[in-house]
């Protein structure tokens, strides 16, 4: 029949009603958002693995460490441990709080370790003493310069904080990374792109062509035009991948976990030796700055608190199994670098099935034939030429802004994680929105601007997503107002220059 009435295809003699076009044209944005969501599958599902890889053998590190801690202690140092077991339990309590993302400071959760433990150990080693808190705190102030567990509280606190703050950004990476995926596949197609979908795929059944495939370079056209904004995430996804991949080196390396977490009992179990064998001169010394406190009289326990014959702990390595951990993720990390930009031909050759590059009768939007035009780039501007897709390039779509904004917040995090800082994060995300990718820097770079001395302060605070359990609770998809966009853009900007 003549196709006077058809308003997406050729205008030709066809094969389709009103009604039919209207049909495929609601098919085709279907089938396309569900070819989205199924490729963003895909990516989520190897970054939640990743996570809970990684998650599970962390975990079990931390486990295994306390475990230990448990065994042998009591064996090793009887009343020393048995009346402190609660000391121990909220270390280990505190340290899986920081992991799970919990706003605590972990140097501060480690200081109050050594302390709460040394007063405990002070009284015990000391029982003819009655030893009030007044001068446990005076006994406490003078503790770092009597060093009486050694070295071990500085050398752990140095190691075990960047071992954790690597662990924790590094997980939490891999669960924004998913979040951001999840985000951007959910974006509603545009109205025009819908029609432009529709022309790609159905309007050769119109023209009796339903065995035409369309042509290559005429389906990149109309894909790259519909995920212009998604291709945008490309610099920061990159940046991302790369930040994890930097993490996963220094957490098999310089801050190397199965070391540093497996063998925190056995440190502690250092530092308790140190004070018992120096319990002597570390007591004397006491005395001399907190004066001689009274006598008890309750007399000594005749409960022997020193060391119980010669108990070995050990650490179990995990080392080989750390290192296929690392060896997985960096070549997953590799291969997903290049997402949002490899999209478009993924779809066109995997999903649309579109004609090889070479075939000049396939369909090309008006017949069966070549397709002349150009192939667009990638991204929002490039697209102000596209020939199949009417975009809009000085509108960008806020959800996707937002979350390029939420990569650029991580890879921040991990560049400070990968030199050994602190980023604690509050739930701001409803206040965030991006302008565009913007600059940003791989971990090496973003490293350099920042000291290269572990924290010894207050982390600094950024906005990122929720963490609870293996999920995250990303950044709320309402948008801001154009104009407070606006006016925000220019005060970051002003705010910029002032600082030049």
């Amino acid at each position: 029949i003549l196709g006077e009435h058809l308003r997406i295809c050729p205008q030709g003699y066809t094969c389709c009603t009103s009604e039919m076009e209207e049909n495929f044209a609601n098919k085709s944005r279907s089938e396309f958002e569900a070819m989205m969501k199924e490729a963003g599958r895909s990516v989520q599902a190897t970054l939640t693995a990743q996570h809970r890889s990684f998650d599970s053998y962390f975990q079990d590190l931390l486990n295994k460490s306390e475990k230990a801690l448990y065994d042998a202690f009591p064996s090793m140092y009887g009343e020393l441990y048995t009346q402190n077991v609660k000391v121990f339990k909220d270390l280990y309590s505190e340290l899986r709080r920081y992991y799970r993302s919990s706003n605590i400071n972990l140097e501060e959760a480690l200081n109050e370790f050594w302390t709460r433990l040394l007063e405990r150990l002070f009284k015990l080693l000391n029982p003819q003493y009655h030893i009030t808190d007044e001068y446990l705190d005076c006994m406490v102030k003078h503790a770092e310069q009597h060093r009486p567990f050694g070295e071990v509280p500085r050398d752990l606190k140095v190691k075990a904080t960047r071992a954790f703050i690597a662990a924790r950004s590094y997980a939490q990476g891999f669960l924004v990374g998913s979040d951001v995926v999840k985000k951007v596949s959910q974006v509603s197609l545009s109205h025009e792109c819908t029609r432009a979908i529709m022309k790609l795929m159905y309007c050769p059944h119109c023209r009796g062509m339903s065995s035409v495939k369309p042509c290559n370079n005429y389906c990149l056209n109309v894909v790259k035009g519909c995920l212009a904004n998604q291709a945008d995430l490309n610099t920061e996804w990159k940046y991302l991948m790369d930040s994890l991949i930097g993490v996963a080196d220094r957490i098999d390396g310089a801050y190397n976990v199965d070391t540093v977490i497996g063998t925190i009992h056995m440190r502690i179990s250092e530092a308790i030796s140190n004070l018992q064998e120096n319990k002597d001169s570390i007591t004397a010394k006491v005395f001399q700055g907190c004066g001689n406190p009274k006598i008890s009289t309750k007399g000594s326990s005749s409960e022997d608190k020193k060391r119980r014959g010669k108990v070995t702990l050990e650490a179990k390595s995990s080392a080989q199994a750390l290192k296929m951990l690392v060896l997985d993720a960096k070549g997953n990390l590799t291969a997903l670098k290049t997402y949002w930009i490899t999209l478009p031909s993924s779809l066109c050759s995997k999903k649309v099935m579109a004609s090889s590059v070479s075939d000049d009768k396939c369909w090309n939007g008006m017949t069966k034939g070549s397709y002349l035009p150009e192939v667009m780039g990638d991204g929002l501007a490039n697209q102000i030429n596209n020939p199949e897709v009417e975009v809009d390039i000085t509108k960008p779509d806020m959800t996707i802004r937002q979350q390029i904004m939420q990569l650029k917040i991580m890879t921040n995090r991990l560049g400070n994680a990968n030199i050994g800082n602190d980023v604690d994060f509050q739930d701001t995300s409803d206040d965030m929105s991006g302008s565009g990718s913007g600059d940003s820097c791989p971990d090496d770079v973003c490293g350099k601007r920042l000291s290269k001395s572990p924290s010894t302060r207050q982390p600094e605070t950024h906005a990122i997503p929720k963490q609870s359990g293996h999920g995250v609770n990303g950044a709320s998809s309402r948008s801001l107002p154009s104009a407070s966009l606006l006016l925000l853009s220019v005060a970051v900007i002003a705010t910029q220059h002032l600082r030049r």
